[in-house]
């Protein structure tokens, strides 16, 4: 595949099922070796979309493009560049890993002469040796997940597709299948749809929220939090007199918003958040502002949103302005 020609394309794609629009109209590009999460609440259009970028079922309308090749007209051709996991991955249970994935591999077309090579590689990269010779159904839900995992990648295909890799999964499983994405960064592009937020906020180069069928907000990370959340805000523990406070603050900045969150404790320190939408850390000049001043400081914080503040502040948002639509004549 060309460095210039996009790994997945998305074009004004649209799915109605009878009379419902289930993916309206959503657009996207991802380049080679990029991985990106996938996110949005149940029934949000995910699924459908995972589904039609696979060629498992068509569009209603709309292009997407797979390395250059158009799933609508050579939807056989799309499927030898990607490895699809879906979310309720149909393993054959009475099979034993290494029969199962040589059973693959000669569907994918891998030839004999490289294929028992090309197992052993991908049960070490799914650390899935102790278990190569296990029958399936006595696997744990998690080396099964690995199974499904090794299956998508099996062919090196330059695309995978996984949706929720990480359900059901224990802490210590869900830290195996972040490591083990995380290593096909840069080889192969990746899409990841998962409700596990700080998976995909430690995983992801880059996140697409989608909610009823829109996408609300994509990114990096980083710049989701600044769109959808704008401000920064600072945790201060405080004591001195709260009719100064103001003054001080607005001194340093017209645009820093506080509140407080109720009555002094034994020490005379009350809480107070602080809100601005400045990038800049001001932390070091909010402490030397208030000591020059008279305040006695305790604890200075800045808050990090995370991802999963972005989602419910992206998704609230859409089903507000939804709400705000409706509401019109």
């Amino acid at each position: 595949m060309s460095e210039s020609v996009p790994a997945i394309e998305v074009t004004q794609l649209v799915k109605s099922y009878a009379g419902v629009t289930a993916v309206n109209g959503i657009s996207f590009t991802l380049k080679r070796g990029e991985i990106l999460g996938f996110l949005g609440p149940n029934g949000a259009g995910k699924s459908t979309t995972m589904r039609i970028l696979t060629g498992y079922l068509p569009a209603t309308s709309g292009q997407v493009s797979i390395c250059g090749v158009p799933v609508a007209s050579q939807p056989d051709a799309v499927k030898r560049f990607i490895g699809y996991m879906p979310e309720n991955n149909p393993l054959p249970e009475d099979m034993r890993v290494s029969e199962y994935l040589y059973f693959r591999g000669r569907l994918k077309e891998i030839p004999r002469s490289k294929l028992g090579s090309r197992i052993d590689e991908v049960l070490e990269l799914c650390d899935l040796k102790r278990v190569r010779h296990k029958i399936i159904g006595k696997l744990s839900k998690g080396f099964r997940q690995r199974v499904g995992i090794a299956e998508a990648i099996l062919a090196e295909p330059p695309v995978i597709i996984m949706d929720e890799p990480t359900i059901g999964l224990d802490p210590h499983q869900i830290l195996i299948v972040r490591d083990l994405i995380a290593s096909l960064r840069g080889r192969m592009t990746v899409i990841i749809s998962s409700h596990i937020l700080p998976e995909i906020e430690m995983t992801c180069d880059r996140v697409l929220i989608i909610n009823q069928g829109r996408i609300v907000a994509q990114g990096t990370p980083a710049e989701l939090r600044r769109e959808v959340l704008g401000r920064s805000s600072y945790q201060v523990e405080l004591a001195g007199d709260p009719s100064k406070l103001d003054a001080v603050l607005t001194e340093l900045s017209a645009n820093l918003e506080i509140t407080d969150t109720g009555e002094p404790d034994l020490g005379g320190f009350r809480v107070y958040t602080l809100s601005t939408d400045h990038d800049d850390d001001l932390g070091e000049v909010l402490m030397k502002n208030l000591t020059r001043d008279g305040f006695r400081l305790r604890s200075l914080s800045r808050a990090h949103p995370t991802l999963e503040d972005v989602f419910l502040a992206a998704t609230r948002r859409s089903w507000d302005v939804k709400a705000e639509d409706l509401k019109k004549p």
